[in-house]
């Protein structure tokens, strides 16, 4: 159970370390007109050799992942200022207030803390043709680049890499199209738990903070 619960940390603060990185452009929509249309994607990361994937839905102020390896599910409710984890094996969920537009954000005019960005290429990642720029941005006082593969054909960052190759987050099969309510919500029967010695309302940017 104790493993569990570490699974469950650590896929949160990835969440809140990576959901923040996105971009609009002034030759494309912003990713707001996306987000209306509700979509539903893969997400393939890698990092110290491992590769993880997971499902991702999206509703305007919703968002949720699945993770399938782990047997769990993060829903992002910010119409509501709450996150539920949710782990099905054991039928339960944890609830965290300070939904966030970080966490539900894949996008924005620029990069968070972005201090420039240049054009290197034109490539196609999984069918989209994208342009490929080098952002070079400022995070917690540290200077951090990233590669950051816009689609241009679905207004969308379909991958994000670190320069030196440490790891990468790439969107594939992205589909455009309503999303069902009920994948929002917490499933029927869950109970609530917390996480052992966890403060009460312990948010999870604070979650995050401890184990990064």
């Amino acid at each position: 159970m104790k493993k569990s619960w570490l699974v469950l940390v650590m896929m949160i603060a990835f969440f809140v370390l990576v959901a923040g990185y996105g971009k609009g452009n002034g030759n494309a929509k912003s990713l707001k007109s996306v987000m209306a249309q509700e979509l539903s994607a893969t997400i393939v990361s890698t990092s110290a050799g491992q590769t993880a994937t997971m499902k991702v839905y999206m509703k305007p102020d919703k968002y949720r992942t699945d993770h399938e390896a782990a047997g769990s599910s993060t829903i992002v409710r910010r119409d509501l200022n709450k996150v539920w984890m949710i782990m099905k094996g054991q039928k339960t969920y944890m609830e965290m207030p300070g939904a966030t537009d970080e966490q539900i954000k894949t996008a924005e005019e620029k990069v968070k803390g972005e201090v420039s960005r240049k054009k290197v290429g034109s490539e196609t990642v999984d069918g989209h043709p994208s342009i490929k720029y080098q952002v070079t941005a400022k995070a917690d006082g540290n200077v951090v680049q990233t590669y950051q593969w816009w689609a241009t054909d679905i207004n969308f960052p379909v991958k994000t890499a670190a320069v030196d190759g440490s790891w990468t987050m790439e969107y594939r099969d992205i589909k455009l199209g309503k999303q069902q309510d009920s994948l929002f919500e917490i499933p029927s029967g869950y109970k609530k738990m917390t996480i052992p010695g966890m403060p009460a309302g312990m948010n999870i940017k604070e979650i995050g903070r401890s184990v990064v």
